[in-house]
């Protein structure tokens, strides 16, 4: 189940590379049906578990619909004036990364060696993944700027989403659904300002916008399913193949450049994931 999560991450992440350029407004477009395809599911989750939704829920939501929708826009805006197989594997470790930092100086939480390792080795990969002139011999500062920024909204809403889960309690598919319509919302005044960016998107790239609208809810549900049954020591590592999946999708499919440093760049953030993950708390 976790490999099929990573399998569908990266393939939801190739898609919007893809598109490119599409901005705030594929990003619009995917939440959106995102949040019409998984409101039928929540609503039955509500009935099966029989839980009352209150009124605190609303603000759990509002809050990670800020940081996925800041998440989204930046992430897009990456793969629009960079290389997924750099902005795809910066963004995954960076994430981790800085979960691990907050959480030690805010939480008090101690890592311990193996955690520390594992913490290094993500920065050792990033530099080797971002390293390197460009084909026209100028820095990719873009990608690695756009990259590391994703990673930062990845950290954000991880920690927002487990306070809200773990600590308030929220139901996660209701809370992910309650998501998916703040966001939706949040963009709608952008997404009406351009409407026939969103004619045009829908005419080029309604496959990739549909893809990206499936995949992105069915992989973290899968990921969910899987913490149900699975130690997150797991869970966290195994799920990262996405990297490396991903950055063999830029190589052989995309044809990005330097596919065998930026292959190794990603084994090595994904070596520090999985360090950071098994490392006792």
């Amino acid at each position: 189940m976790l490999v099929i999560a990573a399998i569908v991450h990266a393939g939801w992440n190739f898609a919007a590379k893809r598109v490119g350029a599409g901005g705030a407004v594929f990003v619009w477009c995917y939440y959106t049906i995102s949040a019409v395809l998984c409101v039928p599911v929540a609503i039955g989750d509500l009935l099966v578990e029989s839980v009352r939704p209150q009124w605190w829920w609303a603000v759990a939501s509002v809050g990670t619909a800020v940081l996925h929708v800041g998440y989204g826009v930046v992430l897009q805006r990456g793969y629009a004036v960079g290389d997924m197989s750099v902005v795809y594997p910066l963004a995954r470790g960076t994430g981790p990364l800085l979960s691990v930092l907050v959480a030690v100086l805010l939480f008090g939480e101690h890592p311990g060696p193996v955690g520390l390792i594992g913490a290094v080795a993500v920065v050792v990969g990033v530099g080797v993944i971002s390293a390197g002139p460009a084909v026209d011999g100028k820095p990719r500062i873009a990608s690695v700027a756009y990259g590391l920024l994703t990673g930062v909204a990845i950290a954000g809403y991880t920690l927002w989403d487990a306070h809200a889960v773990n600590a308030l309690g929220m139901p996660p598919i209701p809370y992910f659904t309650a998501g998916c319509l703040a966001q939706s919302a949040m963009l709608t005044p952008h997404a009406l300002a351009h409407r026939r960016d969103i004619a045009c998107l829908w005419r080029d790239h309604r496959r990739e916008i549909l893809i990206v609208a499936v995949l992105s809810p069915l992989g973290y549900l899968l990921v969910l399913f899987a913490m149900q049954t699975t130690p997150v020591s797991v869970v966290a590592p195994v799920r990262e193949l996405s990297i490396v999946i991903g950055g063999l999708v830029a190589w052989r499919i995309l044809g990005e450049p330097n596919p065998v440093r930026r292959l190794v760049g990603a084994v090595i953030v994904l070596c520090g994931i999985a360090g950071i993950a098994v490392a006792p708390q």
